[in-house]
C-alpha cells in the first residue's frame, strides 16, 4: 500500500541558522537514500514556500484563486515522501526516521488506490 508523508512545521517559528538547514537537507538526503536501498520511496519533493502558492476553493458554486501566503494557516507543508509499505505501521516507522525542526511533525497518510 502506498503512504504519503506529508512534512510540516510552525510557521511562526524562527528561521533556522544556516547550518541547521543545512544539516536538515543532508539528513533527508540520507533517509532518501535509505528509503531508496530499502525500495520503499516512490517519489519525493521539497516543496517552494507558501508565498508562491495558489489556492483555488470552491464557494458558492464559483472557483476562487487566492494567492499565498496563507495567514489563516497556523503551520506549512514543507515536503512529502511517498513511499510504498506493506503496512501503515512500517510507514510510520519510516516518518519516525525523518529528520525534522523543533515542532515539526509527519502526517502519515494511506492513499486510495486507483
Amino acid at each position: 500500500m502506498r503512504y504519503v508523508l506529508l512534512i510540516s512545521s510552525d510557521k511562526a517559528a524562527p528561521p533556522s541558522p544556516r547550518a541547521e538547514m543545512e544539516a536538515l537537507l543532508q539528513g533527508h538526503k540520507r533517509f532518501a537514500d535509505e528509503l531508496q536501498a530499502a525500495r520503499k520511496m516512490v517519489h519525493g519533493e521539497r516543496l517552494r514556500p507558501d508565498e508562491e502558492a495558489s489556492r483555488v476553493r470552491l464557494k458558492a458554486g464559483q472557483r476562487q484563486v487566492t494567492d499565498g501566503p496563507f495567514t489563516e494557516t497556523k503551520e506549512v507543508l514543507g515536503g512529502f515522501y511517498l513511499i510504498d509499505c506493506d503496512t501503515k505501521t512500517e510507514a510510520v516507522e519510516w516518518a519516525k526516521k525523518i529528520p525534522l525542526r523543533e515542532g515539526g511533525y509527519v502526517e502519515v497518510r494511506p492513499i486510495w488506490p486507483m
